[in-house]
């Protein structure tokens, strides 16, 4: 029996070519043409390697995951959750205004999906996403109980926030705003949340500082 023909592509470079234009275009501003002439592969091609369009999106998102995103992971192994979260969001910074790749996140790009024919994909960003937020909950648990955390903050709040300000990010990232400026955010948020273990004698829910609010996260700012 004669053997199949070999594909004379790599798929790891078909793929790294298909983040680089799904991440400046997002899902649905993304064409079979932008594809093909991203990855040198007629459309044909690419059909027949990755099935859909959206069967490459998860195949894309698959490999961001392994290679932009791999700093997340890598963060939760910091011995403290100030280290932890200045990783998670120096490293985001970082990844969201490199010189040769587009600004902003893929993740949070790939989320803001309108169309029904696209409901499958935000699902699968979505559910992307909420695993980020479950490996943060669950290494502020493990803060908490360690007292890294102060008792007063809430881990899976505290996961959120940090999503939100890492989406936040790559929003303005993508508006234009400059590693420095990013890194001018973190700063500040490094400053304000209450990341160091409490005080002795400070019990649970203590303020940590100026302006502190419920759950030891800090108060809006009065209007005005």
């Amino acid at each position: 029996m004669a053997k199949g023909r070999p594909r004379e592509f790599d798929i790891d470079d078909a793929l790294s070519a298909a983040v680089a234009v799904f991440w400046a275009k997002g899902y649905e501003g993304t064409t079979m043409a932008d594809l093909s002439a991203a990855t040198g592969l007629k459309a044909g091609s690419i059909y027949a390697a990755f099935g859909s369009k959206a069967d490459l999106f998860k195949r894309v998102l698959d490999h961001y995951a392994g290679t932009v995103f791999s700093y997340g992971p890598k963060a939760l192994e910091a011995g403290t959750v100030r280290e932890v979260v200045s990783r998670w969001l120096r490293s985001a910074t970082s990844a969201m205004t490199g010189a040769a790749t587009p600004a902003g996140c893929l993740l949070v790009h790939g989320a803001l999906v309108t169309g029904d024919a696209a409901s499958e994909v935000k699902a699968d960003v979505c559910t992307r996403r909420q695993a980020g937020e479950i490996m943060l909950t669950e290494r502020f648990e493990r803060a908490r109980l360690s007292g890294d955390l102060p008792a007063g903050v809430d881990p899976k709040d505290a996961a959120r926030y940090v999503l939100a300000l890492t989406e936040g990010m790559a929003v303005q990232a993508a508006y234009g705003a400059d590693r420095a400026a990013l890194e001018r955010l973190v700063d500040l948020a490094l400053d304000r949340l209450p990341w160091e273990r409490t005080e002795p004698g400070a019990g649970p829910g203590a303020e940590t500082g100026p302006g502190a609010g419920a759950a030891g996260l800090p108060a809006q700012p009065p209007p005005g």
